[in-house]
């Protein structure tokens, strides 16, 4: 029996109630995982050996795929560990490197959908521009800004958790780490970390919200200015994978958002259901999304396919 302390591990959890049909639940997450995978392994490869594909649009792509990638490799061992082991264990310095992973990705991932979205808002508004505003360079330096917005604004909140006595259950209410579960634990003040992360999520999720909701009025300004229809369905249709996808994102943000702040009467089923969906969804659909409605990646897919056919 381990000792009451913060030295002791914490305790995952699955699905309360269900533990007996684990085995079966793991069926359809290992299925979805391996489809992650495949799916944003593919869109990699595709960017890197296609050299049709070597523009700032796909550029963006990679970094999200790389994301999402990234997002399901943290959580994936404690889900599959839980469901087809019971492992529950996972020690505090895991657990918090864990946290630290879960929640800067996210606001990666917001980050770079926001540029996706100026991406979109210079080709079509300024298309003449294009190339010489997007630079190498220039990608490099977003690519390295949405990376150290999401990797240091974490660390306030995420620190103190390691200096935090846990007198209480070190029970957590999900298969993975996430720091507002963990820092409830505490038997310190945790004033700001109820605090800091309202605001931090005011500062991206928020704002990048907002930005993109700004940047497709004036993308649907000047489509509107566009004297051919044709050119106009084209102009929308390099940007529909994209809103798409800001859709998927947002949504499950959203969605799980209210679940936490006004969900109290909920079963706690729903909340673990929301959790996954927020985790699992939008890196499960980018991939499908952008195989469906980018012209570019379907006829990449056909001559990966056709090259190892004649192989």
């Amino acid at each position: 029996m381990w000792p009451n302390t913060s030295e002791a591990p914490f305790l995952l959890t699955g699905f309360p109630g269900l533990e007996a049909a684990h085995h079966w639940i793991s069926i359809p997450f290992f299925a979805v995982y391996i489809s992650v995978l495949l799916g944003n392994g593919t869109l990699l490869y595709l960017i890197k050996a296609d050299r049709s594909l070597h523009e700032p649009m796909y550029y963006f792509l990679a970094m999200l795929a790389a994301t999402d990638l990234t997002v399901t490799l943290t959580t994936m061992p404690t889900v599959m560990g839980l469901l087809w082991g019971n492992h529950r264990e996972i020690s505090p310095g895991a657990c918090f490197l864990q946290a630290y992973f879960i929640h800067s990705l996210s606001i990666v991932e917001s980050g770079i959908l926001l540029a996706m979205a100026y991406d979109r808002f210079i080709a079509i508004c300024t298309p003449l521009r294009y190339n010489s505003i997007l630079t190498n360079n220039q990608m490099m330096k977003i690519g390295l800004g949405v990376l150290m917005r999401g990797f240091l604004s974490l660390l306030s909140p995420i620190l103190p958790l390691c200096w935090f006595p846990y007198c209480h259950s070190h029970v957590l209410s999900h298969a993975f780490c996430l720091h507002q579960d963990v820092m409830k634990l505490a038997c310190a003040d945790i004033t700001f970390n109820r605090v800091y992360p309202i605001i931090l999520v005011a500062l991206t999720f928020f704002l990048d919200a907002l930005m993109i909701f700004v940047s497709y009025i004036l993308i649907l300004k000047t489509v509107v200015g566009i004297a051919s229809g044709e050119e106009q369905g084209k102009a929308l249709n390099t940007c529909v994978s994209h809103i798409t996808c800001v859709l998927v994102f947002y949504i499950t943000v959203i969605g799980l958002t209210f679940i936490h702040r006004f969900g109290t009467h909920v079963p706690h089923v729903v909340h673990v259901t929301m959790s996954y969906a927020y985790f699992l969804f939008p890196p499960f659909m980018n991939p499908l999304i952008y195989s469906i409605k980018t012209k570019q990646i379907q006829r990449s897919i056909v001559r990966l396919f056709s090259v190892h056919s004649r192989a």
